[in-house]
């Protein structure tokens, strides 16, 4: 299947189909979770009920996520979300889940971080990457190297440029973000 190229139209039309979604009712609940009850990350029982719930709606492949919520308090992340610290991301994704083993969870601390602050964190996701090498092969809408797109930074100046390219500057990248993962999902999805 061939994903059009990138419009207002397009994603607006992405965005109403994302409302349809349950996906949106999964948003909705840890948008409130993350932002109205639990918006800090200091204390242990409320971090790991965001790292099991985003766990379980996303499937993040957390595996011991009391590990992962300690790991979280640990960081004591509340300034670098409110200062939209982009290096944040690595450090909440290297987790040492037993002595002297670590594990790398980058998509979970994209989102992590984004339903924090989904307006300065978009997530990172297969189907967003795929579509990004996509439109890169397609027009040269940004060169560079695929994996990179695994250094937060990178992912992030990615996709503004992507959003800048296509003239998509009315839409956050949170939106961008959904557009390109429901395109992606797609595009790249195993039919059976």
């Amino acid at each position: 299947m061939t994903a059009l190229k990138p419009s207002r139209e397009e994603v607006k039309r992405y965005l109403d189909e994302w409302k349809k979604k349950e996906a949106s009712v999964h948003e909705k609940s840890l948008d409130k979770l993350f932002r109205k009850t639990y918006p800090c990350n200091t204390d242990i029982d409320n971090v790991l009920i965001k790292v099991s719930s985003l766990n379980n709606l996303y499937s993040t492949r957390i595996f011991k996520p009391y590990v992962v919520a300690e790991h979280v308090v640990n960081l004591n992340i509340d300034q670098r979300l409110l200062s939209e610290d982009l290096s944040l991301v690595k450090d909440l994704a290297w987790v040492e889940v037993e002595e002297g083993t670590y594990r790398h969870f980058y998509s979970f601390a994209t989102k992590y971080c984004s339903f924090h602050r989904p307006e300065a964190y978009p997530m990172y996701d297969w189907y967003v990457f795929k579509m990004l090498e996509h439109f890169k092969n397609l027009d040269g809408f940004y060169d560079f190297k695929n994996a990179k797109l695994r250094d937060y930074p990178t992912y992030h100046k990615t996709l503004l440029q992507f959003r800048h390219f296509y003239q998509l500057e009315d839409f956050s990248l949170n939106q961008i973000d959904k557009y390109l993962w429901q395109a992606g999902k797609e595009k790249f999805s195993i039919k059976e």
